[in-house]
């Protein structure tokens, strides 16, 4: 323990936390003060292997049982880590580590047409049945937009989804492209609210079949084309492009190959609208437990990294908004829905499962709420005279798609 301990000396700056050893001799670090939590470690392994690596090894143990929470809660564990964790960052070997891993994060992040389609399915071919659980109605898997700290978890969608669309300016009998559709709600939402055809493409077998069963619940069939296909495989032109939390699965070094095909892709006249987690600061690389288990192949962009590969292409950047803290409500609300199915879950998967998903939504939120993420909406077009030169169409469009959907 005693290299553990000399590294929560200099870990813990705010709060407390009580480190019970596998003989149950405690261990005290930090002024005092909440977050609070004690926490105990079961395998003498762990001394060494959280010292080396606490970001993943942390992550693993709580999964394994090796590391269970005595006092407090795992969201006070993970708050605390997130709260001092730019102490624990500082430390001389975590800097070292950390530097490595940005030097090889090509290779963690190889989204190559088979990678990427076993990348999408280790996450999203889990089960339609246990996404239902937790996500709203619509099933959208992505950041919403809290107008107003009051609303629901389906409010805050049906925002994001107005939001996103109003950007797009889209105009009778355009075609849109929608690059991972998910289980298919934006996709419905623009041929339900728009005179246009949609075409939504999936890697996930089960996003797939889901999103075709409910365009035809809708009736949308006509309208609306659900593909299991890779967007880089797709040749024929669209007037618009929407991508919602998809970005993060390209990899920055196949930037260029993404918005080089967005180009490609798009009409003359035609324009984009980029919505992705980023990160504030300079470019970085991926937790070594999220993209373990999580999100294999993920990476989460600065603007910085972006918006270069953009400038290559020639296109436009017509608008960048970033928000801030709205997916920490996002997760919150997916948490607090997940802890009230979790004996159902648990059922269906088993507790270990339950166990990575609470650490993984969790300390996904607090990433949003004391790190460095952050979400980014980007517009793009190919010609300047794409977009109306003042961007209250934004505005009136939103507004208009609100009154329309309270009918």
């Amino acid at each position: 323990m005693r290299l553990l301990s000399t590294m929560m000396k200099r870990f813990v700056k705010t709060g407390h936390m009580t480190i019970l050893d596998v003989d149950d001799k405690s261990y005290e670090f930090g002024p005092g003060g909440e977050p609070s939590v004690t926490v105990k470690l079961h395998d003498k392994k762990l001394y060494k292997d959280l010292f080396l690596n606490p970001e993943l090894r942390a992550g693993e143990a709580y999964m394994d049982g090796t590391l269970t929470v005595e006092k407090g809660t795992i969201r006070d564990f993970l708050t605390l880590f997130a709260i001092n964790a730019n102490n624990l960052r500082s430390h001389p070997l975590q800097k070292s580590i950390r530097k490595f891993y940005k030097k090889v994060r090509r290779f963690h992040q190889n989204n190559s047409k088979p990678a990427a389609k076993s990348n999408v399915e280790h996450h999203y071919d889990l089960s339609n049945d246990f996404y239902k659980l937790f996500l709203d109605e619509d099933m959208q898997y992505t950041c919403a937009l809290y107008e107003r700290p009051d609303l629901t978890l389906e409010e805050a969608q049906l925002a994001k989804k107005q939001h996103i669309v109003a950007k797009l300016n889209i105009q009778p009998g355009q075609k849109i492209l929608d690059i991972g559709c998910g289980w298919g709600g934006l996709a419905i939402y623009i041929a339900q609210n728009f005179d246009v055809h949609v075409t939504g493409v999936t890697l996930s077998t089960e996003q797939h079949k889901l999103a075709i069963e409910r365009v035809v619940k809708a009736g949308l069939t006509d309208k609306v084309d659900i593909l299991l296909k890779d967007y880089r495989d797709l040749t024929e032109p669209f007037d618009r492009i929407v991508s919602v939390g998809m970005f993060e699965q390209v990899g920055a070094h196949a930037f260029p190959e993404f918005f080089g095909k967005v180009s490609d892709l798009l009409t003359d006249d035609g324009v984009m609208l980029l919505h992705s987690i980023g990160r504030r600061g300079g470019p970085g690389s991926t937790a070594r437990w999220i993209r373990k288990y999580i999100f294999p192949g993920g990476y989460s962009p600065a603007l910085s990294e972006t918006i270069a590969v953009v400038e290559q292409t020639g296109m436009w950047i017509t608008d960048i908004e970033i928000l801030r803290l709205h997916y920490a409500e996002t997760l919150l609300a997916w948490e607090t829905r997940f802890q009230s199915n979790r004996d159902k879950i648990a059922t269906m998967m088993d507790e270990r499962f339950c166990r990575m998903w609470e650490f993984y939504l969790i300390v996904s939120e607090l990433s949003f709420r004391y790190g460095k993420n952050m979400n980014f909406q980007m517009q793009l077009a190919k010609s300047r005279h794409a977009l109306p030169v003042i961007r209250d169409y934004m505005v009136k469009g939103e507004a208009k798609l609100r009154r329309k959907n309270k009918k």
